[in-house]
């Protein structure tokens, strides 16, 4: 089965921050589980997806299998995404932790929304651009020029594409039409010419069961810093009633993610036995694994090791010159939908106090 592409969830929670947060960012909500016990007596913690089931969570259900979170003493319900979005559902505390990306925090809170990010799992870019192989018309990202792509409609992805074809010499001008289902779909059916995937796991499903793909990667080609900075986020109004359950999650997690950046294919068979609701393909997700781990892109795993580098640390440099291009491109909005100019800063979005060192 086909997914949508990562670029098209990308664009999707971008469209949930921009018109979502604009009906109940500000509206009050029962606190999360994490007040209450069971019967065991370990807290009760809401971690909420942030899509399907897929490599991005995989520590998440590698801590949960391996116990981790029973030894921090707690009881982690893995529920699926809200339709308002997972990074709604926390800020207005339906679900206490999630994934997201940080550049979708920086959204959230150029419209008031109180969240933080607590661990950031991955370390550079794996958003892919891509025209069918078959399409001869297009073999490098100045020829998606007067061309049609396949977009949910995110302001953030057009500046992306937009600077990536002028940075080869285009200009920038592309027509676009609203992927239905799959990004692959709308490809296949001729509706679009191009359309954005994450290297990592839709890219693996192309390599696995086609189509063929001919793909160019954002920082090639003009785009700076790190747009796909997936991690933990929590709101910041748990992080300051209970610092101490932020602590006890972020670090179990952290754990997760370590064990299944060295035992790839273990983690692999994990997530699809803890998540069989997804009928995940292991080929897949063994494959997904692997070029994560191949490719470092959840960091450099010898200075993990050696204890140099820290895993889920946050990085503050990359993610702030993704923010800056933004602003430049006008790609932020205020609750009002008014254009926001002014970046905002990794450093007050995100925080790596609660990792293990």
């Amino acid at each position: 089965m086909l997914s949508f592409s990562t670029a098209s969830r990308r664009a999707v929670r971008r469209l949930l921050a921009l018109v979502l947060a604009l009906c109940t960012v500000f509206a009050s909500a029962a606190c999360g589980s994490a007040a209450s016990t069971d019967a065991n007596g370990l807290r009760n913690v809401t971690f909420m997806l942030w899509w399907a089931p897929d490599t991005n969570h995989i520590g998440v259900y590698v801590a949960k299998n391996k116990g981790y979170y029973r030894e921090a003493g707690l009881n982690v319900n893995v529920v699926a995404v809200a339709q308002s979005g997972a990074e709604q559902a926390v800020n207005n505390g339906v679900a206490d932790f999630s994934l997201s990306t940080l550049t979708n925090v920086s959204t959230y809170a150029t419209k008031g929304a109180q969240l933080k990010q607590v661990m950031q799992v991955q370390q550079k870019p794996s958003a892919i651009w891509c025209a069918l192989k078959s399409n001869g018309a297009i073999h490098r990202p100045r020829d998606f020029d007067g061309k049609t792509f396949a977009t949910f409609g995110s302001s953030e992805s057009d500046a992306v594409v937009r600077r990536m074809i002028q940075t080869d010499g285009g200009t920038g001008t592309f027509d676009k039409v609203t992927v239905g289902t799959s990004t692959f779909q709308t490809l296949t059916s001729g509706r679009a010419d191009f359309g954005g995937f994450y290297s990592t796991w839709e890219g693996v499903q192309a390599e696995l069961n086609g189509p063929e793909l001919r793909c160019f990667t954002e920082p090639d080609y003009g785009v700076p810093g790190n747009a796909d900075s997936i991690g933990v986020i929590t709101s910041n109004k748990i992080i300051s009633s209970d610092p101490d359950l932020v602590k006890k999650f972020v670090q179990a997690t952290q754990r997760g993610y370590e064990y299944a950046y060295e035992h790839g294919d273990e983690a692999a068979q994990i997530l699809v036995d803890e998540a069989p609701e997804a009928n995940l393909d292991i080929a897949l997700v063994k494959k997904s694994m692997k070029m994560i781990i191949d490719g470092e892109y959840w960091g450099d795993r010898a200075k993990i090791n050696s204890g140099e580098q820290t895993f889920g640390a946050i990085d503050y440099d990359g993610t702030q010159q993704y923010f800056d291009f933004l602003a430049q491109s006008d790609a932020y909005t205020d609750a009002n939908g008014d254009v926001v100019t002014t970046a905002p800063q990794s450093k007050d979005l995100a925080t790596d106090t609660y990792l293990a060192k």
